[in-house]
């Protein structure tokens, strides 16, 4: 199993994980617009006809804004709860929907994706973990703050996709408005560094290789930030740390 991104943050998220027998690809979540989708799965090396189901995290659209076109024009099939779907139904006409419930695997091929819940300010927001045989890939992009379930689900992953959304400090001196920092900051907004690297230490770690964080703020953080938080919790050097980026994403990796 492997996976890589076409890009993370509030610009436009989508992640591709595939099977290592090429049976199935699932992309997660499709925050950009069509042609720009495209092109972004060409530089990945993908078809957008060989994409075997969309999972939607969440309504916001910077997750699901180019979910439905994409999904139309290449009759995927879009994976979602009934809260996202009933906050985003006006564009879903004509796409093969399916609901995703917490706790309840959705079988693909040799894919197995389990959604979960986390707070967050969405109608019904679900994350996942992405199992293949005994690989256990988990991604937690959007979360005010941590929960125990979210600590269960994403304990004895191999690799993990994780929020690091913004410095605290960085984020009160910037230049939005106060309802937006409170909102960001909020029990239902996103995870701050040291959220982050609060739920990496709570999670069982034995299993760890690879730890990617995702949905970094171009205006609030820095990768120098986000990889210092990570090094705060894991400093062994056979876990492969890194950072997404909003442009480019980052290059297909390996679950091992």
């Amino acid at each position: 199993m492997r996976f890589c991104s076409l890009g993370s943050g509030s610009e436009g998220n989508a992640l591709l994980v595939a099977a290592s027998d090429a049976s199935a690809t699932i992309m997660v979540d499709c925050g950009f617009a069509l042609r720009e989708t495209e092109r972004r799965l060409a530089r990945a090396g993908v078809e957008p006809q060989s994409i075997s189901a969309i999972f939607v995290t969440h309504e916001h659209s910077d997750h699901v804004g180019g979910v439905f076109k994409l999904a139309r024009k290449y009759r995927i099939p879009v994976f979602l709860s009934q809260g996202t779907w009933q906050a985003a139904r006006g564009d879903a006409d004509g796409v093969e929907l399916s609901w995703a419930r917490d706790s309840t695997p959705i079988e693909i091929e040799s894919l197995r994706l389990v959604p979960y819940t986390v707070p967050h300010d969405a109608r019904e927001p679900l994350q996942c973990v992405v199992e293949e045989g005994s690989k256990r890939l988990g991604v937690l992009t959007d979360a005010g703050h941590s929960t125990p379930h979210m600590v269960a689900m994403l304990s004895l992953c191999d690799a993990l996709l994780l929020e690091y959304n913004h410095d605290p400090r960085m984020l009160a001196g910037s230049s939005y408005p106060y309802f937006l920092k409170q909102r960001i900051a909020g029990d239902h907004g996103h995870l701050s560094n040291q959220a982050g690297a609060d739920i990496l230490a709570s999670i069982d770690r034995s299993r760890l290789k690879t730890v990617v964080a995702a949905h970094l703020s171009r205006k609030n953080n820095s990768a120098e930030l986000a990889m210092a938080a990570m090094r705060s919790v894991v400093a062994d050097s056979s876990v492969a740390l890194s950072c997404a980026c909003q442009d480019v994403g980052f290059d297909w990796i390996e679950v091992n």
